[in-house]
Parts: C-alpha cells; structure tokens; sequence
C-alpha cells in the first residue's frame, strides 16, 4: 500500500501537487442549497463540462443561421462531423481512427455487432458471457439468440465465481473458453464488470479464444475514459460503449464502436442504413448498399449533431489532460479512499467489505462496498451529508472518485463520513 495518511493535511498536500487538479474547474459541480455537492458518481452518469453549453449553442446557431445547408456550410459542415471525434476516441481506446466510430446508442450498436459477429454453424453456437453482466447485455443476448432461431438458455453460457466469491479470476474465464472451445463462436462480455468494478484481463482473454477461432468482443461502458485499453494490439473483434459515464458527454450520449481493421474487408453480416453508405455516393440515393470503408460503415441513421457536440467538448479535456496521466491519478485518488475504508474497518471491526479487487490492474476507479449493517442507511445519510454516491440492491454501495472532477480532500471528507455514521452505530 502506498504512503497514504488519513489527514486532511496529507489530502490537502496530494491536491497542491496534483497537475490534474485544475480540470475538475472545467466541470460544472452540482449542488445542494448552494454548497457544491461530492459527486462520486461519475460510473452512472458524468457530470456536465462547462464547454458543453458553448459547444451546444454553436450548433444552434448554425441551425438558426443555415437550416438544412448546415449540412454542407459553416467551420464543421455536419456531413462530417462524426470524423472530428474519430482520433481522440481512437487514442482513448488504444484503436486507429478506421476502427471507430461514435454513433447511435449501446444497446443498439450491441445488437448491430452481435449481428455482424454472431455466426452459429453447426455446434459452433455458444455464446459466453460472465454472469450478472449489466442487465441490458444480458436482454440483448437473450433476444438476438431467440431471432436466430435459438434457445437462449442452451445457447448463453455463464462464468460464475466460484462458490463464496464476489469476482473472477482470470484463470476461471479462460478455463471456460478450453472448457467449450469446440462449441463456442462468440466470447462476449463487459471489461469492467458494472456491479463488482472489477476490470478483466482482456488481452488474455482475446489470446485464448483466439487460438480457438473464436470471436471476442466486449462492453466497455465502465472501461472507456477510466481504464487503460488497447484494443487494436489485443486483436479485439469489436467492442461497444457509452459516453454519459467516464466520457461526460451528458444523458443518453452518443455511443461507439470499434471494430478491428482486420474484418473491415471481410463481407460480414450486417444491418445497414443509408448514414453508413459510401459517402461519396450516398445522395445517389441508389439501390443496394454500399459501405463506407471502415466502422463507419455500419452508422445507420443521420447522426444526433447536437449530442456529438457535446460528446467532442468533453473528448477535447481528455485530449488535454492525457489518459495516461488520469489513469496514473485515477490509481492514487483510489487506493487513497481504499486506505481510509480498511483503516475504518480495523477500527470498527470489518463493517465494510470491498468488493472490488485491490489489485491496481484488475480496477478502474470505483469501489464497491458491500455494507454489513444497515448499508441503505449509511447510503442515505451520505446523501444528507452531500456525498451522490450509487446505491446497488440488496447492500452495496458503488463510489468512483473520478480523476478529472475528483480530488483527495473529497475522498477524505468522504472517508470522515462513513467513519462519523459507523461510530455512531457503534456507540
């Protein structure tokens, strides 16, 4: 464990040395009857840049003062404006620019893939997942297993932890994927499970189905802007995410995809729409589809202009800042509210038990607390103190000290809190 002191003094230090620190300036922080609320909550929804409104009101105007020409006219003509998020996306990502693509919403782009990806033949059929995947992965597997024609429940296989475990191991997923090489087609799984904030060992698990010719591809909605990715050298076969949570890019932002460069030339199944038509051509309006190179591809509608424009404001700090550099910040500000947790729990004899694995490589930047005694609670009472933190049935509650808008003294007044109502319990 690193030389973390629970102090305000120590966390007030960390703040003055921290270079990230003016960037949570950038952000506009909720608040409560005037004083600005501690937002740990960035794993459900990120807050608002301040650059947001700007970049939306520049849209407006070019609405109010083109109309439909907007598509053609002004400094970014919208007929191209996805491609202005495709190079910060691609370095967020670990990707080339080719191999993604921000458009439409998660599930949608899901089903899209799974679409494309998705191939049974024969007793090649199965589909693995990890169990208590987010809801929304699990009903968009069931449902696109059904429309081929298949059962869900012998098609969908589920990694579970072994018998008094919260998380896998690495060694569990890939013993799975021997398990049933022969009659697996797809691996398809999250990289950062939602629940447990457990992040999985992708490229391992992309090398193992692999030597099998089995197709790998993941969601990375709790991965993308919190955790490092480099899904072009693990070979990925595609992947999935939002932008509302580590990306900031407001409720319901824009989604993306990637997918590697290795099937861009491949004639795979897809689900087409005239956005994704080559765009030389596409007020041809002509018969038979005809696809842009690359992920764009597979756009199917006339982009959400105004939810890009929010989602490039957003992709301009983290080009500043540095993925890198917030991962690296990311790790301290975690480890440090992991340090005050297990000193609480010595104090109070292990009121608290961390779901999430201490290993650094193995979590983004939320810890899940599994609360013993009267866990809803201590939930809402943090809320009454100001601290929006995430409540998950039936005990845990989900906290992400987030690099950008998060610093140590709010992880420490956060730490000051849980302490103050567990005494209380305990008195």
């Amino acid at each position: 464990m690193p030389d973390f002191q629970n102090t305000l003094s120590f966390a007030l230090q960390q703040d003055q040395n921290d270079a990230l620190a003016h960037f949570k300036t950038q952000f506009l922080i909720p608040e409560k009857e005037g004083k600005p609320l501690l937002y740990f909550c960035g794993n459900s929804l990120g807050l608002q840049p301040v650059s947001a409104r700007q970049a939306l009101e520049r849209e407006l105007l070019v609405w109010q003062n083109h109309g439909v020409e907007g598509w053609f006219e002004g400094e970014r003509p919208w007929l191209s404006y996805h491609s202005s998020c495709k190079e910060p996306l691609a370095r967020m990502v670990g990707a080339l620019a080719s191999e993604v693509c921000p458009m439409n919403n998660l599930t949608v782009n899901l089903h899209l893939m799974l679409t494309s990806f998705y191939q049974p033949q024969g007793a090649r059929n199965k589909i693995l997942t990890v169990a208590g995947d987010f809801p929304s992965d699990q009903y968009a597997l069931e449902t696109h297993v059904r429309s081929r024609g298949l059962d869900p429940a012998q098609t969908i296989l589920e990694v579970k932890p072994a018998n008094g475990k919260n998380t896998l191991k690495t060694e569990e997923i890939l013993s799975a994927i021997r398990s049933h090489k022969d009659s697996l087609t797809l691996v398809m799984m999250s990289g950062l499970h939602y629940y447990t904030g457990q992040l999985y060992d992708m490229q391992r698990i992309v090398q193992e189905a692999h030597m099998y010719n089995i197709s790998v591809g993941f969601d990375l909605a709790h991965a993308i802007g919190n955790a490092p990715l480099r899904l072009h050298a693990w070979g990925v076969d595609f992947a999935v995410w939002c932008s509302y949570k580590y990306l900031n890019s407001g409720p319901g932002g824009v989604s993306g995809i990637f997918i590697h460069e290795k099937h861009h030339a491949e004639n795979l199944s897809r689900l087409a729409g005239w956005w994704g038509y080559d765009e030389s051509r596409r007020f041809e309006m002509a018969p038979g589809f005809v696809p842009m190179s690359g992920a764009d591809g597979w756009q199917l509608s006339t982009p959400t202009i105004l939810a890009l424009a929010v989602h490039r404001a957003s992709l301009a700090i983290f080009e500043e800042a540095g993925i890198e550099n917030l991962r690296a910040k990311s790790e301290r500000l975690t480890g440090f509210l992991e340090f005050i947790l297990q000193e609480i729990n010595l104090k109070y004899h292990n009121p608290i038990k961390i779901l999430t694995p201490t290993e650094t490589a193995a979590r983004g930047c939320q810890l899940s607390l599994l609360v013993q005694k009267d866990g809803k609670m201590l939930f809402d009472y943090l809320v009454n103190q100001g601290i929006i933190g995430d409540w998950r049935e039936p005990n845990c509650i989900r906290l992400a000290p987030v690099p950008l808008y998060n610093s140590f003294e709010d992880v420490y007044k956060v730490g000051q809190e849980i302490d103050r109502f567990i005494s209380a319990l305990n008195s």
